[in-house]
């Protein structure tokens, strides 16, 4: 089966529905992790600023295997990629479960992750054709946002109840999230590497990091995703000590419904974007970017459950409409220019040090003992500036485009 045989196939060919199912399974037991994770540093008294370095953790292998993950992903079949990745964070979680530390643990999910991120993206745009690209970015935004939504309230009940019970349903689920990658069409790789040569793909990934940059819609769509993720990541870690502080509940089981909250929202937010923003208005998602910061501004001086809850709907499905369309818009550069699984690997690098620079500022504030409203008050704030310069910066370009084009 060729190329244009797979894409013809559709939103509904065996292929996407496999990957689809692999996509839940492995973000289910992802996001279940993270609690499990947590309630093992409880358990061993650990000290707080190790809940933020987990997420530390578990980025620096996106950062460090940046330039060889690429490749790996166009280079064989992505299916089989997606298979290994999914064996490695089985791994990872099977030896938290026997007493490895957390952290170091949670490093090796990590380096599956960073191997399966760009393939499970890349492979979009080999199933179908560009005209589908956002429709199926948003059929994965969906799995993924079910998956987070279920895998964050099931972590964290399994992990009130029992962490080890936890890392045991959690190493299933990577289990059959990995026969399910079996299922994929054995598809051709995109770009086979002549030769495995260490300096020559850290040299390949910064002519494709160039490229990319270069390329105005491309540079966009890298900036905004990271700025998007980036809070994402920490916002996720600030409800774990911001509802002890704001609503006085200790456990971890309603962190992780509040996750599961801005889950949903990213949810309607993906829907949203599928049906109204196409490749050529993806400037429609900017004002949901922009109003991101401003509602997790309102949410950090929130004492109400309810109240709360709605504004994490809301901050989910601004976020949702926003990204949706950037990831496809990138994708879809990544494809005719440096190759999908290139433009992802770029892509996660950028969003992991974003990631890292803002997890990192709230490690250094939790552990200066700033206090937890502020944080998340500042954190907004940051989220607020960053995306409106990124809008600022979008229009203004366009427009000048539009201008040196007229002449």
């Amino acid at each position: 089966m060729n190329d244009a045989d797979n894409k013809n196939d559709g939103l509904f060919s065996r292929g996407m529905i496999a990957v689809l199912i692999a996509q839940f399974l492995s973000a289910l037991a992802d996001n279940a992790l993270l609690f499990a994770a947590i309630a093992m540093l409880k358990a061993h008294a650990a000290p707080s600023w190790q809940t933020p370095m987990l997420q530390e953790a578990f980025v620096v292998a996106f950062i460090f295997l940046a330039p060889f993950v690429g490749p790996f992903a166009d280079a064989w079949p992505k299916g089989r990629v997606m298979l290994v990745a999914n064996a490695m964070k089985f791994v990872g979680a099977a030896a938290m479960l026997l007493g490895l530390h957390p952290l170091i643990a949670y490093n090796l999910v990590g380096l599956g992750a960073a191997a399966y991120s760009p393939a499970k993206y890349g492979i979009l745009s080999e199933l179908v054709g560009a005209d589908k690209l956002v429709k199926a970015n948003g059929m994965m935004e969906g799995s993924t946002i079910v998956a987070i939504l279920l895998g964050a309230v099931l972590g964290g009940m399994l992990a009130d109840a029992s962490a080890s019970m936890a890392l045991t349903a959690i190493c299933v689920c990577y289990l059959l999230a990995a026969g399910a990658n079996a299922l994929i069409p054995r598809l051709p790789a995109a770009h086979r590497l002549e030769r495995f040569s260490p300096l020559a793909l850290v040299r390949d990934f910064w002519v494709a990091l160039g490229m990319l940059v270069r390329n105005r819609d491309a540079r966009f769509s890298l900036l905004g995703t990271s700025v998007f993720w980036g809070s994402g990541s920490t916002l996720r870690l600030l409800l774990v000590a911001w509802v002890p502080v704001a609503l006085g509940i200790a456990d971890l089981s309603m962190p992780a419904n509040m996750s599961g909250a801005v889950a949903i929202g990213i949810a309607f937010g993906a829907a949203g974007a599928a049906s109204l923003v196409r490749l050529d208005t993806v400037n429609r998602a900017l004002p949901a970017g922009i109003l991101i910061g401003l509602v997790i501004i309102a949410f950090a001086h929130v004492t109400h459950l309810y109240m709360a809850i709605a504004l994490l709907v809301l901050v989910g499905a601004c976020g949702g409409f926003y990204v949706v369309p950037l990831n496809a818009l990138l994708q879809e550069k990544g494809h005719e220019t440096v190759g999908a699984g290139h433009a992802v690997a770029v892509q996660n690098f950028f969003e992991n040090f974003a990631m890292l620079g803002l997890v990192g500022l709230y490690t250094l504030m939790d552990r200066s003992g700033f206090p937890v409203v502020e944080s998340a008050t500042m954190f907004g704030g940051v989220v607020l500036i960053a995306i409106g310069l990124l809008a600022v910066y979008r229009i203004r370009s366009k427009s000048l485009g539009e201008t040196q084009n007229a002449y």
